[in-house]
């Protein structure tokens, strides 16, 4: 009897886990398919930020790019977004919080308590950016105006980066994306939840707090990591020259900006205004969610 007791707690506590992983990959993935909508209502935001990365123009500049191309050209470049986004608060959520379990089981004592959560989020930025660095390539190439005659369709730069051997075709400028996308996990995990309490204490209300702490975690992984998005900007857009390495991409792209860092994070206010917004919204529709749940 006691035999069969032990197993059947055991039981409950594995399908409980189960449950809770589930659930955590259903709630990432409610909070990012919600904020999507940021995602089209910003888009145009974003192109304009893509064109000044890529072109080293003033907003302005731009701006007048954009509006020469006209409104049908306008959202060309928003699917590979809108599905990487549903998709990547999916599993980003999911598998931070299935590394968390894991982690708490194992036997990591040098480690403070407190670090576990960033190195799951370190964890689920990996597994991250080997998913979704073809959908960052391919929305890069549509959004760059200058394959538009060659490359018109999405079908047609499919094909093309098909063709190409995957580090310079879909894969392309694997390396920065991986150390953007595990860093800024890392940290996003590793703030949110401290920093989500201390505002907790200071009277903010609990949906305030999760808003706020999503909003500053933002500007505290945007700033830092901003140039690596710019390198991968300018080493996607185009389809030929892909072979290029990491370190040639980025001597050119320093010399285009003249060796200065205010070149480089032109466009980089917009960003920091539209990372704030998404992730604000999402951090809180997500601990809303967690707290319901439990």
């Amino acid at each position: 009897m006691g035999s069969n007791s032990d197993h059947s707690q055991e039981d409950i506590l594995k399908s409980a886990d189960s449950t809770a992983w589930f659930r955590s990959y259903l709630h990432g993935g409610t909070s990012s398919l919600i904020s999507t909508l940021t995602t089209i209502i910003t888009f145009p935001l974003y192109k304009t930020v893509f064109r000044q990365q890529l072109h080293n123009t003033l907003v302005r500049q731009a701006v007048a790019q954009l509006l020469k191309e006209g409104p049908v050209k306008l959202y060309r470049g928003v699917a590979p977004p809108l599905l990487m986004r549903s998709l990547n608060g999916t599993l980003l959520f999911g598998l931070q919080d299935t590394f968390l379990q894991q982690l708490s089981l194992c036997s990591l004592d040098p480690l403070p308590r407190n670090a576990i959560p960033a190195l799951a989020g370190f964890g689920a930025g990996l597994v991250e950016a080997l998913l979704f660095t073809p959908f960052e390539r391919v929305q890069n190439v549509l959004q760059n105006s200058r394959n538009d005659n060659r490359l018109p369709t999405l079908r047609s730069i499919l094909l093309k980066l098909a063709s190409r051997p995957l580090a310079s075709g879909y894969y392309t400028a694997f390396l920065p994306i991986l150390v953007r996308n595990a860093l800024g996990s890392s940290l996003y995990f590793g703030l949110k939840d401290p920093m989500s309490k201390n505002l907790r204490a200071y009277g903010c209300s609990p949906v305030v707090a999760s808003f706020m702490a999503g909003v500053f975690n933002s500007m505290v992984i945007s700033l830092p990591l901003y140039p690596l998005s710019v390198l991968v900007a300018n080493m996607q857009a185009q389809v030929e020259g892909g072979d290029r390495g990491v370190k040639t991409s980025w001597q050119r792209l320093w010399a285009a900006r003249q060796h200065r860092l205010v070149f480089l994070y032109r466009g980089g206010f917009l960003v920091i205004l539209r990372s704030c917004v998404t992730w604000g919204i999402t951090t809180a529709i997500y601990d809303q969610l967690e707290r319901h749940s439990r």
